[in-house]
């Protein structure tokens, strides 16, 4: 194979009545066929195009940014003004949900969707990145879907969980719960931590009753139902989650509660009140006690209730064991 280039040899192609550009190719040669005018033309206006847009648009990048064009025109600019007039536009709603109480928002059925709405989108922003885009959650961050709760899925127990957070470091007001690490402090063997293991699962339907729950359930009854309850079904007094369901924030499988027992956990959830206003935490308890699992609000408690309720409350917190 050769390829030879003859430019006095070119010539009229007979077939095509089109010149040659003097190229052949084994044999094969190449034809001198002008570009449609209209393509030309077109050519022609994407160039007056883009020399007009490089003038009115900014668009050739500098040291220091795009030179700002002729009509000075910024799209973030545009942006702002975008949003600043969509702000506007809500001051009235935030205005509204700022002088609510949370708890009344459900007698107000056009405010309480209006703060779902701006709860979806903030939540989108601030929650996926741990409870996921469909608020189901992850190892070691709760699914917002069901109706098991720590700590309370009414609207207000909701709110002060957002805006306090979870064992939030140097925050006075968060949610705070430790559950000791009975291995790794010394408090239960690794023969106890197993027997205990056997127990809790038997709670939840998982293994049978043995001798090794047997065994366990002594161990449980001194040193876990000060916070779980003589039943297992946890306190939302201490955030003590129920051990009898089918729900686990780690897993329930043997390995995975006997590294619980042995070790504790330190789930940690920010304090969303050091980086939100109040009416972003309000619409954001309202998107999630939406999402199927919110509670209504508790029965008034009265003064000896609450003061038995004090009386019993456990000093010491628990750990995220189950869900």
């Amino acid at each position: 194979m050769r390829s030879t280039t003859i430019t006095e040899q070119k010539r009229i192609d007979q077939p095509t009545g089109t010149e040659t550009v003097g190229h052949e190719w084994d044999g094969i040669e190449e034809l001198n066929t002008p570009l449609p005018r209209w393509w030309l033309w077109t050519f022609y206006a994407t160039v007056v195009f883009a020399i007009g847009y490089v003038v009115v648009y900014p668009s050739v990048p500098g040291a220091n940014g795009a030179p700002a064009g002729y009509l000075n025109w910024s799209s973030r600019e545009n942006l702002q003004s975008a949003l600043d007039a969509r702000q506007s536009e809500l001051k009235p709603v935030y205005a509204a949900l700022a002088a609510t109480d949370i708890t009344a928002l459900p007698g107000k059925p056009e405010l309480m969707n209006q703060a779902i709405a701006g709860g979806a989108a903030a939540f989108k922003v601030h929650c996926v990145q741990c409870h996921g885009s469909g608020a189901a959650g992850a190892k070691g961050y709760p699914n917002l879907n069901d109706d098991e709760w720590l700590w309370g899925g009414d609207l207000a127990t909701i709110e002060k969980t957002i805006a306090d957070g979870i064992r939030q470091p140097g925050h006075d007001a968060t949610r705070m719960s430790q559950m000791p690490a009975f291995g790794r402090d010394g408090i239960l063997q690794p023969a106890q931590i197993e027997d205990v293991v056997s127990y809790v699962r038997t709670l939840s339907g998982q293994e049978k009753g043995s001798a090794s729950s047997a065994r366990g359930q002594a161990l449980f009854t001194a040193n876990c139902a000060v916070c779980h309850g003589p039943d297992g079904k946890g306190s939302r007094t201490v955030g003590a989650p129920n051990l009898t369901d089918a729900i686990w924030l780690y897993g329930g499988d043997r390995a995975t509660i006997a590294q619980t027992v042995t070790n504790s956990r330190y789930g940690v959830m920010p304090a969303w009140s050091l980086h939100l206003d109040k009416v972003t935490i309000r619409m954001l308890a309202a998107y999630v006690h939406s999402l199927g699992g919110g509670e209504a609000a508790p029965a008034p408690v009265s003064a000896p209730e609450q003061a038995a309720d004090a009386a019993s409350a456990a000093p010491a917190g628990a750990g995220n064991v189950g869900g």
